[in-house]
């Protein structure tokens, strides 16, 4: 707590998910005066719906191997980890009363796998420490004062505080605040900012109108899917991702968006292939295939000599039309490396997750914005991304401890700098 006689710190902390409640839990640690703003009616809403299916709160991996889950971003986020790694939100949400576990894939889940109870008690915890919370406040900018304006109900309200965190989220879910309107503000006060994209997101294919209408909403599963990253390395991952209308999306794109983006970005398209019959030797196919089928059908054949369902035989279809299924070495190869061409990206408000954001080259090593002294930032709404799997999450939450922690200290370093008009 302050010393006797000496004001203590004002902290105003923009965004109520997971990086701006962890930023308020850091600063208010150390006695600084903490409110919370968010756009929305109560906080954590993304964090809510990010639990719906059970909420992966963080992973299990070794800590490298779990930062070299940011890929280009891994040294940055590995001294966020540092602080703040996957053993110490599993304690910190023990703190909270819920336990958590590790499922067979390696992903961490409260043993409820639900995020409200966890949610309750850490704002319920928050508010006995005296944070205050101010929903319904949508943030716009700065004044000539450098006051922060705020849009309510009420009509604009100015509040100055001698320390801000921005937690804004990123570009991904509108509908519950994180539209990326931020970036105005602060590209108007010479912030360099990367451009938001889609991250863990699905992937325009130029399906024909037959597959589209019949194999819409199905699972491909099990599969293989290989991509190749910019430098030209190989990634190869089983999992399973699904048909949707306008091309795919599922768990398994999503673990290479962000390769796959870049790569449509680079060359205009990028070209995965899969492999629909893992484990099955393509030579053995072929023998298989080119057996009599009698009055078999065409897909009846292939569910009997390779164990191919029906969404598996439309994807065959698609690529070798209905000539390209006499050859039988033609067909097994195909379906031991079925090309499928990605378009571009689907909308970054269709997307899990977002890119882009707050450039690292414009904060210091505590998340503080070079050009605007007093200012910190965390969370998503800076430049990194990371694949489902509680990397997000983690990170987040990392990020959060270490900007509100040092927005608390900086008072008392600055000696009351305020943000800059």
């Amino acid at each position: 707590m302050a010393a006797p006689g000496r004001r203590l710190t004002r902290v105003h902390i923009i965004g109520g998910g997971p990086a701006g409640l962890m930023a308020a839990e850091a600063a208010r640690a150390t006695g600084a005066e903490v409110d919370v703003y968010d756009r929305m009616g109560s906080v954590g809403r993304k964090f809510l719906v990010a639990g719906k299916g059970g909420l992966n709160l963080t992973h299990s991996d070794p800590f490298e191997r779990f930062a070299s889950r940011y890929r280009g971003r891994a040294d940055e986020i590995r001294a966020w980890l540092r602080e703040f790694d996957a053993d110490a939100l599993r304690a910190w949400a023990r703190g909270l009363g819920v336990d958590t576990f590790v499922g067979t894939s390696g992903r961490v889940f409260p043993l409820d796998l639900k995020a409200a109870p966890l949610l309750r008690g850490w704002v319920r915890r928050l508010r006995a420490s005296d944070v205050r919370f101010h929903v319904g406040h949508d943030w716009i900018g700065w004044d000539e004062h450098g006051a922060l304006r705020f849009a309510s109900g009420d009509g604009e309200r100015k509040v100055k505080a001698d320390a801000v965190v921005l937690a804004c989220g990123g570009g991904s879910w509108p509908v519950l605040g994180s539209d990326g309107r931020w970036v105005a503000p602060l590209a108007a006060r010479g912030v360099a900012i990367a451009p938001l994209q889609p991250s863990n997101c699905g992937f325009d294919v130029a399906w024909s109108a037959h597959f589209a209408g019949r194999h819409a909403g199905e699972p491909v599963k099990p599969v293989v899917l290989e991509c190749h990253d910019a430098d030209g390395t190989a990634h190869r991952r089983q999992g399973e991702f699904v048909v949707g209308a306008h091309g795919i999306e599922g768990s398994l794109v999503y673990a290479y968006s962000g390769i796959l983006r870049d790569a449509i970005a680079a060359r205009g398209s990028a070209t995965i292939r899969l492999d629909l019959v893992p484990g099955r030797d393509v030579e053995r196919l072929a023998r298989e295939l080119a057996r009599p089928r009698g009055r078999r059908s065409f897909g009846e054949h292939l569910r009997r000599a390779a164990g191919i369902d029906s969404v598996k035989a439309g994807l065959l279809y698609e690529v070798l039309g209905k000539d390209g299924l006499a050859d039988a070495g033609k067909v097994a190869a195909t379906l031991k490396a079925l090309p499928l061409k990605l378009l571009r990206a689907r909308p970054i408000d269709e997307a899990i997750s977002s890119a882009g954001g707050v450039r690292f080259d414009a904060l210091d090593a505590h998340l503080m914005l070079r050009d605007l002294p007093g200012v910190f930032c965390a969370g998503e709404m800076i430049d990194w991304e990371a694949p489902t799997g509680g990397y997000l999450l983690t990170a987040c939450f990392a990020s959060g401890r270490i900007a509100g922690a040092a927005a608390a200290g900086w008072h008392a370093r600055a000696a009351g700098a305020t943000v800059p008009a």
